[in-house]
């Protein structure tokens, strides 16, 4: 048996504004829109993860949502321009991660990240 998608699902009575967040602050594309659904992409293939965790690292909130991107300091400029409340600082993590954390309008906790090595 291979897993060939992991979807992470954002519950919400509010799909349009949560799509219009995701579509703003991730320049994602539309693949699906069924009114109760919508389903967002990038193209890009990455490969399927999960993580478990106890913690978020560094005293962080553990995040219900990881977002990797190209260049998270543009992703931040942007949440910053959305007028977006960030709920962890844009920090250079131990690990190799550049990242911030910020709710969607559902309350999701996203953790926003780039790679840095």
């Amino acid at each position: 048996m291979t897993v060939l998608r992991i979807a992470a699902n954002v519950v919400t009575p509010n799909v349009d504004e949560v799509r219009a967040f995701y579509v703003e602050l991730f320049d994602l594309d539309m693949m699906m829109d069924m009114g109760w659904i919508a389903t967002l992409g990038s193209g890009k293939t990455a490969t399927t993860q999960v993580s478990i965790l106890s913690e978020g690292g560094s005293d962080a909130p553990a995040p219900g949502l990881s977002i990797e991107v190209d260049d998270v300091d543009d992703t931040y400029d942007r949440a910053c321009r959305m007028g977006r409340s960030i709920v962890y600082p844009l920090t250079d993590e131990t690990w190799g991660v550049r990242r911030f954390m910020l709710h969607d309008p559902a309350g999701t906790l996203i953790n926003v990240l780039s790679h840095t090595g």
